[in-house]
């Protein structure tokens, strides 16, 4: 899904996710946060995907998508 108006977004695999906070300490918009010290979630209005949470994950868990705005 690319085009035009496709948009660049974090997605956390929350099953495979450690909550080791990396990905929170790099994002420069604070988009992404550990919740209740299971699993990091985005706030996907704050998110522009720049792929810098997921270059940081140890764990390898959070892609970047293009999706709809």
């Amino acid at each position: 899904m690319s085009g035009a108006n496709a948009r660049r977004r974090a997605v956390v695999d929350q099953k495979a996710c450690a909550a080791c906070g990396c990905c929170v300490k790099v994002c420069p918009l604070r988009a992404i946060a550990v919740v209740r010290g299971i699993s990091a979630q985005v706030d996907p209005d704050r998110c522009v995907g720049c792929g810098r949470c997921a270059r940081e994950c140890p764990a390898s868990v959070i892609v970047i998508w293009e999706v709809e705005p």
